[in-house]
């Protein structure tokens, strides 16, 4: 849409709604409700199974759209909930903010203001952490969040924990979420920027009440580790998977084979760590430990996954073949390989010694003989482009 959009008109006309997941808020709800209303009448509150004043608080606003969980079942529960709840309006967007009073309903404008700059994006409320009334362990929280989400998306982010959002809603129509509390909003950043979601930030402000007047439902121990095993699960499945494809999605395969920013040396040395290490007998890891590798070498992703991929299914009995040929080098009374070894898993297993040691000498064989091939190759291919 067009820039020239006032900002009284963004939030309808991008179709934009306010989504609240509220849990025994009552002392602070109605005052972030008004707030809300002051900008738009599109508002969803998601009440969580409270057991407090919320729901004569709620009665006292009859144009609120009222979704009721009868059992608390956490936030990111709620949020699903009130995320299909807008989706099933027809809403394209939804800001999503908390009901404790920490955020200012009058900076949603920012978002829809960020929304009508970028166009689809997932936009985040940078919170000022400087100041001194944010609590230390809010501070430690959002360093440890940035991290993993910087090591599973590959995006650095000043503020992944921030509970003020704009989420765009079309891509979440079909996703399956896993998680149901806190957790759910590391999970819901992560895979939507797998999906290819560009994210952003706009600054907010925040306050934070005095430790006697402070709500808070997060659960240091119990969120923490469901927070840590979460982020574990994340970062095999963005190691394995979600990076490569992160990094190869908006690249031509010309671009990341024959990338002339990469000189000849280094690209024919990432030919041979992807030999290297589809040999190498760490078979289940191998890919991981070299996408690894290259990501810490800054060697050429895609040649090293390429040839990483030596080791598909039709070739391993070559390697495990070549193998025990490698490895009878190395012993008094070897085993030759015959076509008997592979018959059974049990006639190989005498010879694992063998094999492992053979796998190791062919994988540093190999490894020199394709690096010192792929040189000679692209120098050519070189002469030949000139």
């Amino acid at each position: 849409m067009p820039g020239s959009l006032t900002k009284q008109n963004l939030l309808r006309d991008y179709q934009v709604c306010v989504i609240l997941p509220t849990y025994n808020n009552c002392k602070t709800l109605a005052g972030v409700i008004r707030g809300v209303l002051q900008l738009t009448d599109d508002l969803i509150v998601v009440d969580d199974g409270s057991t407090d004043d919320t729901v004569r608080i709620l009665s006292e606003f009859p144009s609120v759209h009222v979704v009721r969980i009868p059992l608390n079942k956490g936030k990111g529960n709620a949020l699903k909930t009130g995320f299909a709840y807008a989706m099933q309006k027809g809403f394209r967007y939804a800001v999503s903010m908390d009901t404790d009073g920490q955020h200012q309903p009058s900076e949603i404008i920012r978002f829809a203001e960020k929304l009508n700059e970028l166009g689809d994006a997932l936009i985040i409320g940078e919170r000022n952490m400087e100041q001194s009334s944010v609590p230390v362990k809010s501070n430690f929280g959002r360093k440890f969040s940035n991290f993993w989400f910087w090591v599973e998306t590959g995006i650095s982010h000043n503020d992944t924990q921030s509970g003020f959002r704009l989420y765009p809603l079309a891509p979440m129509e079909k996703m399956k979420f896993y998680t149901p509390r806190f957790e759910f909003e590391i999970e819901i950043i992560v895979r939507l920027a797998w999906k290819g979601i560009k994210v952003s930030q706009v600054p907010v402000t925040v306050h934070y009440f005095d430790e006697d007047e402070r709500v808070s439902h997060f659960r240091p121990f119990q969120d923490f580790v469901r927070i840590s095993l979460l982020n574990t699960v994340l970062v095999f499945l963005a190691l394995t998977w979600y990076r490569p494809v992160m990094y190869f999605r908006d690249r031509s395969w010309k671009e990341l084979l024959f990338n002339p920013k990469e000189s000849i040396l280094l690209r024919s040395v990432s030919v041979s760590v992807g030999v290297f290490m589809g040999i190498f007998p760490v078979w289940g890891f191998q890919l991981l430990i070299a996408i690894g590798l290259a990501f810490l070498f800054k060697l050429n992703k895609a040649l090293v996954i390429l040839f990483v991929n030596i080791s598909i299914p039709p070739f391993i009995p070559l390697i495990i073949y070549f193998s025990l040929v490698f490895g009878s080098f190395w012993f008094k009374n070897p085993v030759l390989p015959s076509l008997d070894t592979f018959r059974n898993l049990s006639s190989v297993t005498p010879f694992i010694e063998q094999y492992l040691i053979g796998s190791i000498t062919l994988s540093f064989a190999a490894s020199i003989l394709s690096g010192a091939m792929a040189y000679f190759i692209l120098i050519l291919y070189s002469k030949n482009k000139r």
